[in-house]
């Protein structure tokens, strides 16, 4: 972390703060760039985090106005501390050093900050001036030696002697040539995509991840209730709902406790169980929601049951248990394919999802059930319940239903030939053009071949089971020519995944990339994937999303790894994008986990996604978060830890006086920077500047003083105080570290496609 202090009439200093374990830091250090290759093409900020596109013009480190690490904030204050060191030269000073200190200063604005400031590791010393690449260096300080004690109070800068500049530019010295200043600026593998969403060789999409919740058991669901809390609910498939506030915190107590009412088992693979949430889109006057859920009826018959509840009036954390009012109860054939969705579109319907009764090929009548339109399973039917209809039903049919006057078929069809939709959400559209607002996905599991993924239109035939995919399955009616069915926008077979879970098209705010992106998941195989539209031929192309990458993850927080069965995808009320996932799928097993996306290539300005959420009172204890899986930056640090033991011990294995050893272990270490092997700087013969524009933008001369800055910096003066710190340049080290979530892999399930009951457990092969 940088610590700045201008003293009354003096300059600004900047100071470093020393880390404790001197040696073991050092060592780590060297072992950390020298072995693990840390962040090499990764650009960052000094606070750690991506660069981004600010949302107002730089008046003074203007090269960097398109994409950097500044804002307007950080560039008049970046503005006022040069002048404020400018006061200290003549004229020909100005025209001699301006564009020098101009350049070196406005370093914390470039993209690769992090990289130019060995900034890479947040566990490691900062370094006071930004890598200078020789010629550069050299020409700096054959001009204008006497402005390092102006930028600079570390001694080791300060003690170069005369015009002697190489030590001073062996200590600016970096270890990779093409990120010293200016020769990154010509880089062109570096700043040919800067700012894009990273990919592989393999064109797999570089996302990481922020654990946000764990602990739970199989969170089948995660919404918001859009009364701008921000509150957002996780349900449990045992039929628990918890509230989790805007802070990360859990509230003790649940929002919903129905597992006396739910139908589901310890089985590992039990479709059954509370499968769905919704709430009313006035949610905030009628304090009305909607669940989905498996239960017994009478004569132990299995059903699925669609019920509106309210919220408490004593407590807004929690429901009323006695509001319960079922709207609509679809008896289910057998365990499997229960669907599960609810969601409201725009038009204020309900949507409901429902699966095709289960078994294996929808075997129910001559066409199955999802063909048959009198059939209220392998549906989506959609309902107005604001109102009761006619012959005592608690909803209403809207008239523009699409088979409301066809004789035989359920007027609350909307569409038909599902087989079992596993989530599907709304498009909130672009935020600019709000192009794709309404858009209705879904994700519908596949039988024995292939995974779909649909866009559900109204009155669509999605050809289940004549079709799976794109591909026959049922030829007789594949063949039919009535069938006129909607193809997915997306389908892949087996060797990539057995079970698809749908997402939903980012439209949040945190990552720009993204927009546009429909996410969505495989709960068998664990994969992430991403569909892009060509918005001219209208057709979809996929990518893969990779995760855990060193190079892009290591920022504070981010994570590598995720439980393998992805159960589910959320989206909060700012329009940030979560999944849910397990390692071990049992409705009773608390292993489940809930992750949050990040883009570590580009992120909003800072200020832009900012919100105040609506104050809500809680009556129940906060559980506070406690993260579980490991940060990428925790693992760096434990391998360079290790290393530097090794290091340590060989040290003192080797040592002929192991006294002397221990006694040297406790001197101070040198700086990163001057450990490195570098070739000999250059002489202190005056030469030429070398620098010449790069893809920043035109260098420009000696800047003048713009007139908000003169103000801002007279009034400073004037007042007889310092100007104000700069933003931190790094995040605060994290506590205690948790303990270690220990993941039941050696107990992970091998699943096995069932003929007639969907999925099903089977002890995997022993080598």
């Amino acid at each position: 972390m940088l610590r700045r202090s201008i003293p009354r009439g003096g300059w600004s200093r900047w100071t470093p703060r020393l880390l404790t374990s001197p040696r073991i830091f050092c060592l780590s250090l060297i072992v950390l760039l020298g072995q693990v290759g840390l962040l090499q093409g990764h650009p960052q900020c000094l606070d750690y985090r991506p660069p981004f596109q600010p949302l107002q013009h730089l008046e003074f480190c203007s090269d960097y106005e398109s994409f950097g690490c500044c804002d307007q904030r950080k560039d008049h204050r970046i503005a006022a501390r040069y002048w404020d060191i400018m006061e200290y030269f003549d004229l020909k000073g100005h025209e001699l050093c301006g564009g020098y200190i101009k350049d070196i200063l406005c370093q914390e604005c470039s993209p690769y900050a992090a990289h130019l400031y060995d900034a890479e590791n947040p566990r490691t010393p900062l370094r006071n001036l930004p890598g200078l690449c020789s010629d550069y260096c050299s020409a700096f300080h054959s001009n204008c030696h006497s402005a390092i004690a102006l930028l600079t109070n570390d001694r080791r800068f300060q003690e170069s002697p005369g015009k002697d500049g190489t030590r001073f530019c062996h200590l600016l010295n970096l270890p990779d040539k093409d990120y010293c200043f200016p020769n990154i600026l010509r880089s062109d593998h570096l700043n040919r995509n800067l700012g894009t969403v990273a990919e592989d060789r393999r064109g797999c999409l570089q996302l990481c991840l922020a654990e946000v919740a764990n602990r739970l058991r199989n969170p089948v669901a995660m919404v918001h209730a859009g009364d701008g809390t921000h509150r957002f609910f996780v349900a449990e498939q045992v039929g628990v709902v918890w509230v989790y506030l805007p802070d990360g915190s859990r509230l003790e107590q649940p929002f919903l406790d129905l597992k006396s009412l739910v139908l589901t088992t310890p089985w590992i693979g039990d479709e059954r169980g509370f499968l769905g949430l919704a709430f009313h889109p006035r949610f905030r006057r009628n304090r009305k929601f909607y669940i989905y859920y498996s239960c017994l009826g009478k004569k132990r018959v299995e059903k699925i049951r669609i019920s509106e509840m309210k919220v408490s009036r004593a407590d807004p954390n929690k429901a009323d248990p006695k509001s319960e009012r079922v709207i609509l109860e679809i008896e289910e054939p057998a365990s499997n394919h229960n669907g599960g969705q609810l969601l409201f579109g725009l038009d204020g319907y309900m949507y409901i999802f429902t699966g095709d009764g289960g078994q294996a090929g929808d075997p129910f009548g001559k066409f199955g059930n999802a063909q048959n339109k009198s059939s209220l399973l392998g549906k989506v039917l959609r309902i107005d319940v604001n109102g009761a209809g006619s012959g005592g039903k608690r909803y209403r049919v809207p008239m523009d239903n699409p088979f409301v006057s066809e004789p035989g078929a359920h007027p609350a069809i909307y569409a038909y030939g599902i087989r079992n939709m596993w989530r599907c959400a709304v498009d909130r559209g672009d935020p600019i053009t709000h192009q794709g607002r309404g858009r209705m996905f879904c994700g519908d599991v596949g039988e024995n071949r292939f995974e779909e993924v649909d866009i559900i239109v109204k009155g669509g035939n999605y050809g289940w089971r004549a079709k799976e995919g794109f591909e026959c399955y049922d030829k007789k009616l594949c063949q039919n020519a009535s069938l006129d069915d909607i193809l997915p926008i997306y389908a892949y077979g087996h060797a990539v995944g057995k079970s698809v879970t749908g997402g939903y098209v980012y439209r949040g705010c945190e990552s720009p990339n993204l927009n546009g992106l429909y996410i969505f998941g495989d709960f068998m195989s664990g994969r992430l994937m991403a569909l892009q539209e060509d918005r001219k031929t209208k057709k979809w192309k996929k990518q893969d999303i990779c995760l855990g990458s060193t190079e892009s993850c290591a920022f504070p927080g981010l994570i590598s790894t995720h439980s393998k069965f992805i159960i589910s995808f959320g989206e909060d009320e700012a329009g940030e994008l979560y999944f849910l996932a397990t390692s071990y799928p049992s409705a009773y097993a608390p292993h489940g986990s809930i992750y949050k996306f990040v883009d570590p290539s580009r992120r909003a300005p800072p200020g832009k996604c900012k919100y105040k959420p609506v104050p809500v009172k809680t009556r129940s204890k906060r559980v506070q978060f406690r993260p579980l899986a490991k940060m990428v930056l925790d693992l760096l640090k434990e391998q360079s830890e290790k290393a530097a033991r090794k290091m340590s011990r060989a040290t003192l294995a080797s040592s002929p006086n192991r006294a002397s050893s221990q006694k040297d272990s406790f001197k101070k270490p040198a700086s990163p920077t001057s450990s490195r092997k570098t070739s000999p700087g250059p002489g202190a013969k005056k030469r030429a500047r070398v620098w010449s524009p790069g893809p920043q933008g035109k260098r420009k001369g000696i800047p003048k003083r713009p007139s908000g800055i003169a103000r801002q910096a007279a009034q400073h003066r004037r007042a007889g105080r310092s100007l104000p710190p700069p933003l931190p340049s790094r995040w605060p080290l994290r506590g205690p570290e948790p303990p270690h979530h220990v993941e039941a892999a050696a107990a992970e399930p091998d699943f096995r496609r069932a003929g007639s009951r969907g999925w099903r457990w089977e002890p995997a092969e022993r080598a």
